[in-house]
């Protein structure tokens, strides 16, 4: 009898290890690198592996977000923008004309507006991030929507809270959201105060229970704070005493981020409030703001803000990347807490560094996480051997995101180069076309450089064998990470 519901066990373990495989292969259309790193986890460990693909490897359906919001942007003017920007009378400007690929893919791909008359402050350290916030959160005089992937219940989350607070005593709407794992730990409950005052307080996609999160693997990692829907604040920072250099763990945290005034304000207003539906299922129609039309160039830059997430057919962010990558004529520098890129990301690294290109990628010199640290350290070191530069931060932490090409264009954001960020979390990133804010974000590159050490081709090649072995095993699941 035992023996025959041991068999029982044994073949229910192998159906269900078959369906799995399925599901992966037939199903779930992923790229050939994480369809056989999935085979692999689920094959090699039957039970377990089933487990772990259903809380960690289940794709997103398209259906499940958009019911009745899709990800077109509302009220946008894309096509009016694709006809304009093919004439050069009505945007007479040499980037315009230079770049002119990379604005009609991100037009036609993720219905990103040229947004003009904008203004861009560069904020790289916490302290002067959170100044800056705090004195915009006084003056506010209608609206606040803060979103976090991260808020901490420390000292500067509370004085987040109660800065929020006071606002909503004063009859300001007020509406925070953050990520259920991001924000492990934090409750609605912290902002008890707030919510007695008319405050509004999401969790995006929260825990069954507070014990299962059957979304784990599709987070929104976007950080976007828009005031008055006037200015607006995007980059690497979240809320805490870390981002603000004071953790021992982490030591000095050096970040980018950028405060921006100007119409694309509303851009990442409307990315906000859809992001707000997925949270309260409130349909957010109303409160999306008008259709703005293209204008007369009257600021200083120009800004196209790119999203993308589980829910987008195409990985627009990643093709963003690459295209501007391939645009570069001299210089790429690229500043990233995680590089573990995939196949098409490296392959675009490696052409041009092959064509001349000067190509620099600053990366941590460590990391609170060892698997990141190997993973990193084996993609960086491949590309060694085309030319590349890789600078290793050392002052402290280095969890900015920035690509500069040619002093000319630059993107900021929330997106790391690896494989989640690119197809696994809710991600959004403005890109400049303006080499002001792209002079200012390659000399900030410069000035971390001095606190960076060179991995040499030499060095790499100097590690010991158990330090090849953690890389070569690391980058088989580096689709999956």
């Amino acid at each position: 009898m035992q023996s025959e519901i041991i068999s029982v066990i044994i073949f229910l373990v192998i159906i269900s290890n078959l369906i799995s495989v399925g599901i992966v292969i037939f199903v779930e259309k992923r790229e050939v690198g994480a369809t056989w790193a999935w085979l692999f986890v689920i094959l090699l460990v039957p039970i377990a592996g089933l487990f772990f693909y259903i809380f960690f490897g289940k794709q997103l359906k398209h259906k499940n977000i958009e019911q009745t919001v899709t990800d077109k942007r509302y009220l946008v003017r894309s096509d009016q923008q694709i006809k304009l920007l093919q004439k050069s009378d009505v945007y007479d400007n040499h980037l315009f004309k230079k770049y002119s690929k990379l604005l009609l893919m991100n037009l036609e791909s993720a219905d990103a507006l040229i947004t003009m008359n904008n203004d861009i402050g560069i904020l790289k350290d916490g302290q002067e991030k959170f100044k800056a916030l705090f004195k915009d959160i006084s003056a506010a005089k209608k609206e606040i929507n803060i979103q976090y992937y991260t808020i901490k219940p420390d000292s500067l989350g509370i004085k987040l809270r109660d800065e929020l607070t006071k606002k909503a005593q004063e009859g300001i709407k007020v509406r925070v959201m953050f990520d259920a794992i991001g924000s492990r730990g934090m409750s609605t409950t912290f902002f008890k105060e707030l919510i007695l005052h008319g405050g509004e307080v999401e969790v995006f996609f929260p825990s069954f229970l507070k014990i299962f999160n059957f979304h784990v693997n599709h987070r929104n990692h976007r950080k976007l704070c828009i005031i008055d829907s006037k200015v607006a604040y995007i980059g690497g920072f979240n809320v805490g005493n870390d981002y603000l250099g004071l953790s021992k763990k982490f030591g000095y945290w050096r970040d980018t981020h950028c405060r921006i005034m100007g119409e694309s304000v509303h851009a990442f207003q409307d990315l906000f409030l859809l992001d707000w539906y997925r949270a309260t299922k409130k349909n957010p129609i109303k409160s999306l703001q008008n259709s703005f039309l293209i204008k007369e160039h009257k600021g200083d830059c120009t800004v196209q803000v790119i999203s993308s997430g589980p829910n987008s057919e195409t990985q627009h962010i990643k093709n963003m990347f690459i295209m501007l990558i391939m645009s570069a004529e001299r210089t790429v520098y690229i500043q990233t807490p995680y590089f573990i890129p995939d196949t098409s990301f490296m392959d675009a690294c490696k052409i041009i560094s092959l064509a001349g290109v000067d190509i620099r990628i600053m990366i941590p010199k460590s990391n609170y996480n060892s698997i990141v640290y190997w993973a990193n350290s084996g993609y960086a070191g491949e590309l060694l051997k085309y030319g590349a530069k890789i600078l290793l931060y050392e002052k402290g932490f280095l969890h900015a995101k920035t690509i500069v090409v040619d002093q000319e264009v630059a993107s900021v954001g929330t997106t790391n180069i690896d494989v989640r960020s690119f197809g696994l979390n809710f991600e959004v990133n403005a890109i400049f076309y303006d080499q002001k804010v792209a002079e200012q974000l390659h000399n900030l590159f410069i000035e971390d450089s001095k606190e960076s050490s060179e991995l040499t081709i030499e060095k790499y090649n100097q590690r010991s064998v158990k330090d090849k072995f953690k890389e070569a095993m690391i980058r088989l699941f580096s689709p999956i990470l």
